[in-house]
């Protein structure tokens, strides 16, 4: 497969048009480099998990451009919202409960895994996409995550259909809530910290 590898020349219209009909990228985050495609994209989707060699009962994360993107597949508490509006673009993953046109994305979970990045460049491209992106981090399941171009490069040419690159990052994981479950749950403290995300939330958090 001929990789094609975009720095400063991305087309952002055509990219998106691309990712909607299963296209394969790598690309940089405001975390780490992700890996993702269309998220109605089945082929595509399994194609990520092949190439990641990740077990299949793990579900991929949603990135979405905005609030108003994500409510196009999930469903929103009044609390949740309220999270969501004041952490958003940032280092936070909800998870929430499905919309009936959401339901595919679940692919065996309880809810959906959204989050809406704060890199720019990326941000772009999702808001032009007629539909979320479905992603991960950009890694062999089980070795380190990437964050440098030289390592994606090597990982990645020829295994997808384009490489975003973004520089070298600074790993940050993002928090992860469920609010699938009462009381919601923080299965990950990332960038946000338990205590911040409570006060916003208005209940105790697990």
């Amino acid at each position: 497969m001929k990789t094609q590898i975009l720095k400063n020349n991305v087309e952002v219209t055509a990219l998106a048009r691309a990712l909607e009909e299963g296209a394969v990228a790598v690309f940089a985050t405001d975390t780490v480099y992700g890996i993702g495609t269309g998220a109605f994209c089945e082929t595509a989707v399994q194609k990520i998990y092949t190439i990641k060699q990740r077990p299949l009962a793990q579900p991929l994360q949603i990135l979405v451009a905005s609030v108003e993107q994500a409510r196009q597949v999930a469903q929103f508490s009044p609390a949740a919202l309220q999270v969501a509006q004041k952490y958003w673009p940032g280092g936070l993953t909800l998870i929430v409960p499905s919309t009936k046109e959401g339901e595919p994305l679940l692919r065996g979970a309880k809810g959906l895994g959204l989050r809406v990045p704060a890199y720019e460049p990326l941000r772009r491209v999702l808001s032009q996409m007629r539909m979320p992106l479905c992603s991960t981090s950009a890694n062999v399941h089980g070795q380190p995550v990437l964050t440098d171009e030289a390592s994606v490069l090597e990982t990645f040419d020829g295994q997808v259909d384009y490489i975003l690159l973004g520089g070298t990052l600074s790993p940050t994981a993002s928090s992860v809530l469920d609010v699938t479950v009462n009381p919601a749950r923080l299965l990950r403290e990332g960038s946000i910290l338990k205590q911040d995300l409570q006060q916003v939330w208005g209940e105790p958090i697990c």
